[in-house]
């Protein structure tokens, strides 16, 4: 604790700049999912295409994925965007098929109902279709934050990688620091605790219908709403 408390201003620096390398390719990657994922639920040859590579993308290693990020970027080694990069093709790799799956999820009768109402398909997935796709695409995104924040942590071998760089300091430090060790673990996990906790209240606060407000008891039976 002694160790962990002469270095709070360093270890909260790098706490930031592990939330911004890690939820910065979680923005881009849903962005860049949301249509992937929609032509996948669209067309089956779409899906047999888009689901296995996107599957294939993420079973690259991290760290070599990192290092190859330079070379097709025309970036420098040490440059942030090279993990974030990395980090939104994993991202993009997750969500592709938890996207197709949400939107597999609605019922057709309700996709149906508002093609009859004048629902257009843009305006029907915007409206109709994404907001009920929400729990599916919550628990996907959930996933690749959790991930994310932890493959960050290896971005440190390439001298890029927030709290990662006190698990690599503390172990090449002669005898190794574990306390440094340990405080950068524990920070990287809290984290990762305190995100995916958010992203579930958010999931849950913008689909209110999915909670079941129970009501009073009374002559046997429980009032819910509908």
């Amino acid at each position: 604790m002694n160790w962990v408390i002469d270095h709070i201003p360093e270890l909260l620096s790098a706490a930031v700049d592990h939330l911004q390398l890690a939820l910065l390719p979680v923005v881009v990657g849903l962005v860049l999912s949301l249509p992937l994922g929609w032509v996948a639920n669209r067309w089956t040859v779409a899906r047999a295409i888009l689901v296995p590579v996107s599957g294939l993308l993420y079973t690259i290693p991290s760290l070599a994925l990192f290092v190859m990020m330079p070379l097709l970027l025309g970036t420098k080694i040490l440059d942030p965007i090279n993990v974030q990069a990395a980090l939104t093709i994993y991202t993009v790799a997750l969500l592709v098929r938890s996207i197709a799956d949400a939107l597999a999820a609605v019922p057709d009768s309700v996709v149906q109902a508002a093609s009859a109402m004048g629902y257009r398909t843009v305006g029907r997935f915007f409206a109709v279709e994404l907001p009920l796709a929400i729990p599916v695409l919550v628990a996907g995104v959930r996933v690749a934050a959790v991930s994310n924040i932890s493959l960050v942590a290896v971005g440190q071998i390439i001298g890029v990688g927030g709290l990662g760089y006190f698990l690599l300091h503390g172990a090449q430090s002669s005898p190794p620091n574990y306390q440094e060790i340990i405080a950068g673990i524990a920070l990287i996990v809290l984290l990762a605790l305190v995100v995916d906790g958010l992203l579930a209240l958010a999931g849950r606060a913008l689909t209110p219908w999915t909670r079941q407000q129970r009501g009073p008891v009374g002559r046997g039976r429980s009032v819910v709403s509908r």
